[in-house]
């Protein structure tokens, strides 16, 4: 008899809703989520800046109660009292964007990175569990790096510390918000190098939450990509990037320097929590639905006033999308 592996992290039918401002409707910055994170795995979750990507990253960490849903750890919900709290974010990690607003420029690169290990009582040898970090992050030899300060370091080096910051505590899983956004293209690739080394050396996951699916396509395993609160199209990272289905997909690859034709420029409004329209809630900027596609397969109407269902977990390839559904079922002509 086999058995089904239990994801390290689950958010299922996750909801964060926050109150609208001067007598606005509230914002449904994530909308019904189901998403999971496997052992060993690395998952990107992509998509334009409001869409709900960092709400929904920072929920999974125990930063944001959700209003509706839940997230599982280990196949156990998530505890939001504060001692429980404490023990998760030592096996869960965040990695911010910007290593300079994440470091103290007061504090040495030894501190910083010790932070972490002291906040949680740790009782073994700092010193050379400092070390170990700084050398698992490629900072080498650690000790030429302890007395440094933030603002003698270059930006790959700060990032570096950040990871560092992370490791030290020997966590699971990290979630990096953005975590090459502010680096130089060269440094890119190394950040994203030492990614990948940790994983096959540590059997580390991750959740890399990025607006750049051509970051996706070097480091993840899978991607889901997200819209206005909801996963649109998910699935294993060479299907959605070789043969996307969802015509939101097909503008973010687009725009990409290696793509191919001519980008696809969204029109309409950009995305508005508070203001999510009925039917598809792309169908305002659809491609698709603007040229008369979605038409001529008789899905027109539904893209307009039909609501589509939160696609399920579990790692499966799936689209949230009328035209798309109605395309793969049609008969060859």
């Amino acid at each position: 008899m086999t058995t089904t592996p239990v994801d390290l992290l689950s958010a299922q039918g996750l909801r964060i809703t926050f109150p609208g401002r001067h007598g606005a409707a509230p914002a449904r910055a994530v909308d019904g989520v189901d998403l999971d994170i496997r052992p060993g795995e690395i998952v990107a979750l992509v998509g334009e800046s409001g869409c709900g990507k960092t709400t929904l990253a920072r929920s999974l960490l125990g930063l944001v109660p959700p209003t509706g849903g839940r997230v599982t750890y280990g196949g156990k919900p998530l505890d939001y009292g504060s001692r429980a709290l404490k023990a998760y974010r030592k096996r869960v990690q965040l990695v911010l964007q910007d290593p300079s607003g994440s470091l103290n420029p007061r504090h040495t690169v030894y501190d910083a990175v010790a932070e972490g290990l002291r906040i949680h009582g740790y009782g073994g040898d700092e010193r050379q569990a400092v070390h170990d970090a700084l050398a698992r992050a490629g900072l080498r030899p650690p000790e030429r790096f302890f007395l440094r300060y933030p603002h003698e370091l270059s930006g790959g080096q700060r990032q570096r510390v950040v990871i560092a910051g992370a490791l030290v505590l020997e966590p699971e899983l990290i979630v990096a918000d953005e975590p090459v956004a502010s680096l130089d293209a060269s440094v890119r690739g190394e950040i994203l190098a030492l990614l990948l080394r940790l994983r096959e050396e540590l059997g580390l996951s991750a959740l890399v939450v990025t607006h750049d699916l051509g970051l996706a396509w070097n480091i993840a395993d899978r991607v889901a990509v997200m819209y206005l609160g909801r996963i649109v199209e998910t699935g294993d990272v060479e299907q959605i990037l070789t043969a996307p289905r969802h015509p939101y997909t097909r503008a973010l690859l687009s725009v990409l320097p290696e793509a191919e034709g001519d980008p696809v420029v969204l029109t309409g409004e950009p995305p508005d929590p508070s203001r999510v329209p009925s039917g598809c809630r792309f169908h305002a900027r659809c491609q698709v639905l603007a040229s008369g596609e979605a038409e001529r397969a008789g899905v027109a109407e539904a893209c307009r006033t039909r609501d589509l269902p939160v696609l399920a977990g579990g790692g499966q390839t799936q689209v949230a999308c009328h035209w798309a559904t109605a395309t793969a079922a049609a008969p060859p002509a």
